[in-house]
Parts: C-alpha cells; sequence; structure tokens
C-alpha cells in the first residue's frame, strides 16, 4: 500500500514538472495589463489573466492598472504606461487613425493579440416617468424636440462618451443645442449613475452595456427606465467609425425585448515594440484557458477563440508573436 502510494507521489511530481516545461519560462520582464477600475469586468479579466500569465513571466512580474479604459487604454500601451491592455475594437481603430476623440494624438504603434473578447454594446434608457411626460420612446424624438432633456452619461475617458456625441450628430443635435433649449449634459462617476435617475436629475441615459453590468442592473432594477432603440441615422454614423450595429438582451428590467444597439467590441492589444516571444506566450496563455476566463465573469462566456484573430474581431493589425500563435493552431 505504501509502495503503491509512494507511486502516486512521484507520478504527479513528475506530471507537475511536465507541465511546467511544457511552457517554458519567458526571460523575466514587467507586463502591466491596462484595464479600468476595480469592480468592473474588465478588471476581472486582467486579473485573472494576471494569474494565467505570471508563471510564464515569473513572480511578481505582472501588474494590473486599475484606472484607463476603453478611450485612454490604446494611449497608454501607445505611450508604453503598459505593454498590453483592454481595448474597444472601435476605440483602437480610433486611436490607430488619430480620431477627433484623440484631439490631434494617435497611436501608430499599437496591435492587436486577441480580439473578439466580448460584446460592448452601447446602448440607451430613459425614466418611464420622462417617457410619459413626452408621450414617446422614440431617442430621436427626445433629444431634438427643442425641450428640456437631461442626458447622464460617464466622464470622458469612457467609450460612451464619444459615441454619445456621434449619436447627437447623427441626429442633427449637438451637447451645445441641449444646454440652449435648457437641458444638461451630466457627466459622473459609475456609482452616482443609480441615484440621480432615481432621484429623477436625469432623463436619458447612455452609456456602454454588457451583460450583468453592476451599474446597469441596478438603474434597471431600482429606477424605473426603459430601453431605448438607437435611431438608425444613429446606427450608420456608428458603423463608419467602427461600431458594428446589432441587438443585444433582452437582459435587464425595462427591456420588453431584444433593442438595437452598437457594438464596440473588445480586444486585448499590445505595443508593437512587445517582444515577439513574450506576445505569443500572451495569446497562447489566453486562448488556452479561455474557461477560466467565462468562469471569473459573465461577460468573457462568449468569446470565441477561434475567431480571435479575424480583422472584424481586432480592428487592428496584429502583432507578430500573435500571427505566431494562430497560424500554428491553422486558423490563420
Amino acid at each position: 500500500m505504501r509502495k503503491a502510494i509512494r507511486l502516486i507521489i512521484i507520478a504527479g511530481v513528475i506530471a507537475t514538472i511536465a507541465a511546467f516545461s511544457a511552457a517554458p519560462l519567458v526571460t523575466a520582464q514587467e507586463i502591466r495589463i491596462g484595464a479600468m477600475r476595480e469592480g468592473t469586468s474588465w478588471y476581472v479579466f486582467a486579473a485573472t489573466l494576471e494569474q494565467i500569465i505570471e508563471p510564464i513571466f515569473g513572480a511578481n512580474t505582472v501588474e494590473v492598472i486599475a484606472r484607463g479604459g476603453g478611450v485612454a487604454n490604446p494611449m497608454v500601451v501607445q505611450n508604453k504606461k503598459a505593454e498590453i491592455a483592454l481595448s474597444n475594437v472601435a476605440t483602437a481603430v480610433w486611436a490607430r487613425n488619430g480620431h477627433p476623440a484623440y484631439q490631434g494624438a494617435s497611436a501608430p504603434d499599437i496591435r492587436a493579440l486577441v480580439g473578439g473578447l466580448n460584446n460592448v454594446f452601447v446602448g440607451a434608457m430613459a425614466r418611464q416617468a420622462f417617457l410619459d411626460d413626452r408621450g414617446t420612446s422614440d431617442l430621436a424624438q427626445l433629444l431634438t424636440a427643442g425641450k428640456s432633456v437631461k442626458l447622464l452619461m460617464k466622464p470622458v475617458g469612457s467609450s460612451a462618451v464619444p459615441t454619445a456625441m456621434m449619436i447627437l450628430e447623427a441626429l442633427g443635435t449637438s451637447a451645445d443645442k441641449i444646454k440652449k433649449n435648457g437641458g444638461d449634459i451630466i457627466q459622473v462617476g459609475a456609482p452616482q449613475i443609480p441615484d440621480i435617475l432615481r432621484n429623477g436629475n436625469a432623463d436619458v441615459y447612455i452609456d456602454t452595456v454588457i451583460k450583468g453590468h453592476p451599474t446597469i442592473s441596478e438603474v434597471s432594477l431600482t429606477a424605473n427606465v426603459k430601453f431605448l432603440d438607437l435611431p438608425e441615422a444613429a446606427l450608420d454614423l456608428l458603423a463608419k467609425n467602427g461600431l458594428r450595429p446589432g441587438e443585444y438582451g433582452p437582459w435587464f428590467k425595462g427591456q420588453d425585448g431584444p433593442n438595437k444597439g452598437a457594438n464596440l467590441g473588445t480586444v486585448l492589444i499590445a505595443n508593437a515594440s512587445l517582444d515577439e516571444e513574450a506576445a505569443y506566450q500572451i495569446t497562447k496563455a489566453l486562448i488556452e484557458n479561455a474557461d477560466k476566463l467565462a468562469s471569473a465573469h459573465a461577460a468573457w462566456k462568449q468569446f470565441k477563440p477561434e475567431e480571435a484573430w479575424k480583422p472584424e474581431s481586432t480592428g487592428i493589425e496584429l502583432h507578430p508573436g500573435a500571427i505566431r500563435y494562430y497560424k500554428e493552431r491553422g486558423w490563420m
């Protein structure tokens, strides 16, 4: 019996050594992951990725940067404040091309590692009492009727902000016109949003929407809102700016069925200067541990690894290290 137990232990040690040998340690280097604040799905993703790749790069070599966002992160990587970061597909394209959202800056050195990580729709909702007062749930009418409307969104840095401005542009209005008509543009952090809507201090709310989003969930459960379709004119303009029109939900109270929105997408990006072997190992580790990401947060359950390399999933050029991995898998 003791001999059998000893053999089992030895076999376990050999298996462990073999497992580590199969993923050789990359030369120790610092890997900073640009994410968002704690509590967001992006932070959960980054923290999970940290646990996955740190054994590859060495103890205490990987750090999660708990700030940034869809708009900021491409520039964080471009300026080498992080080696890799989560970005929206659309904002990666905006940054690479020097979109006006970046006020003259651009990010020509960002490259994609893994795309299609999850869908991030931009959607709109409004207080039911406001809709009852106006007698319509048509977003175009609500924003262009020449009446006072208080539009709520996150601060600058969120992908929802330039997207909201594009929606206004497509409908023939703007932040200035809304203010001239007695309305307002209210920009606050996520923790304040539910209270503002519950208290009737905002009418229409535009934000990024994913299944299980904590802020959207709280708003839908406590503020009596109705989700609204984005108008076709807005969807057309957003499509020209890298967002893919589509439907989301029903995921929340206040959704009678799927709503029309625009998908920003999510992609893991790197600076072009990132070592090819490091890029290869990060790509490989993420793809081959997709189940761990799905277990960490529901937002990542829709990820399809075999589509991670496709142009529509990444928006920007792939890093050579990622290309090497996808070709090894036979996907390219």
